[in-house]
């Protein structure tokens, strides 16, 4: 666990693929055509709580919804929605200029073979206990949830707990003390 708390300290970009890591991996189709997504409360306060702390976060998908621009705007990440991408690597690589940052300062969460040179190749490449068996046996770490149920949160966690912001964050949230 100590080589991935070294791993998380150094993150700047947390980057994300979605189906299967912010969803429980399912589509979901109603009878006139509509697509339906769940996604987790945890996650994308997580989401918030990590960019508070000064870590970015992407997230590409190799398909295109309308679902989920509506979700990256809700966690304000638009500027870093990356869709219809198949390459995660190649589309990760194209964001780093924009943040001046290179592949070793990325925490990478993917879940299926589309995301397996992204997970490689990344400072920190992260697998969701749900993820196919060949991208749990690469990734540097591998959650304790599934995708869509907090693994999103749970990194957001490891990684200011690395940093060193993490209590500070869950402070925030604290009842004031009494005044007697």
């Amino acid at each position: 666990m100590q080589s991935v708390l070294d791993r998380a300290r150094h993150v700047r970009l947390l980057a994300l693929d979605c189906d299967g890591v912010l969803t429980d991996g399912r589509l979901y189709y109603g009878n006139d055509g509509e697509e339906l997504k769940a996604f987790s409360i945890l996650d994308g306060h997580g989401i918030k709580m990590l960019r508070a702390s000064g870590v970015e976060v992407a997230i590409i998908t190799g398909r295109k919804s309308d679902l989920v621009k509506r979700r990256a705007k809700e966690l304000g990440v638009t500027e870093l929605l990356l869709q219809g991408r198949e390459d995660k690597l190649v589309a990760l690589q194209e964001l780093l200029p924009k943040l001046g940052i290179g592949l070793d300062a990325v925490a990478y969460c993917g879940d299926d073979l589309p995301d397996l040179a992204a997970i490689q190749r990344v400072g920190l490449g992260i697998a969701p206990a749900n993820a196919y068996a060949t991208v749990r046996e690469h990734a540097h770490w591998v959650t304790g949830v599934r995708g869509g149920e907090g693994a999103v949160r749970e990194i957001a966690d490891l990684i200011m707990r690395a940093q060193g912001t993490l209590d500070a964050a869950i402070a925030r949230y604290h009842a004031p003390a009494e005044r007697t």
